[in-house]
């Protein structure tokens, strides 16, 4: 059926239309309002750990451009959308809604008193790169020396031990903190993304704690999980 050019309902379909051609369904009862591009934004983004312009290059410019829209998608799943245009670096997490019952979307990472350790001795290494104006660059061999300094008194199994150094490296790395350097088989660059996850304050009370631990009696306790 034919409407007359200006009827109220053949204006209704050409606002339809026009919503149509400004955002296009990507598939079949595609009911998204986001673009293709943004879309893949919001799930790099829940995909985590972080988006970045280093490792992001065409998604770190939309997710500035859309950064209103892409927020409120998040919100919709109880998330908060973290943005560091300095360190040009974003994540999300979860939104802190006080005493209101919600479900969690993302999962706690388990950390064992290895990956804590090395979470802050990498985080200290990250602020003293940068106070001197250098790339924040670290290998095994000097993270296995660090952290030996934590091993049990009396361990007899250096090899068991290395390996759980080795698995702390490899989770820390799966969630982009520590990013392999090319050429390179056993150096590492710190991601910037570590300053956002430890704060000053708690940078000062974690070293409180674990300097405490540099003990006899607490080296000879067992690695807690």
């Amino acid at each position: 059926m034919n409407w007359p050019d200006d009827s109220p309902t053949n204006e209704i379909l050409k606002a339809e239309d026009a919503d149509e051609a400004s955002n296009p369904a990507l598939f079949q009862g595609d009911s998204g309002e986001l673009s293709l591009d943004a879309r893949r934004v919001l799930v790099q983004l829940l995909a985590g750990p972080s988006l970045d312009a280093q490792r992001h290059s065409k998604l770190w410019p939309i997710l500035i451009r859309d950064k209103t829209a892409i927020r409120s998608r998040l919100s919709e799943l109880f998330l908060q959308l973290v943005i560091d245009c300095d360190l040009q670096v974003a994540f999300t997490r979860q939104a802190d809604t006080g005493d209101l019952e919600t479900p969690r979307l993302l999962r706690r990472a388990n950390l064992t008193f290895l990956d804590s350790i090395l979470l802050l001795h990498l985080r200290q290494h990250l602020t003293q790169a940068e106070t001197h104006g250098e790339r924040a660059v670290i290998s095994t061999d000097e993270i296995i020396e660090f952290l030996g300094v934590y091993e049990q008194t009396g361990n007899t199994d250096r090899a068991q031990f290395e390996k759980r150094i080795s698995a702390s490296i490899e989770k820390i790395k799966k969630h982009s903190i520590l990013r392999k350097i090319r050429a390179s088989e056993n150096r590492f660059e710190i991601s910037p993304t570590l300053k956002l996850l430890f704060s000053a304050e708690e940078i000062q009370a974690l070293t409180r704690v674990y300097q405490n631990m540099l003990t006899p009696t607490t080296l000879s306790g067992k690695d807690s999980e």
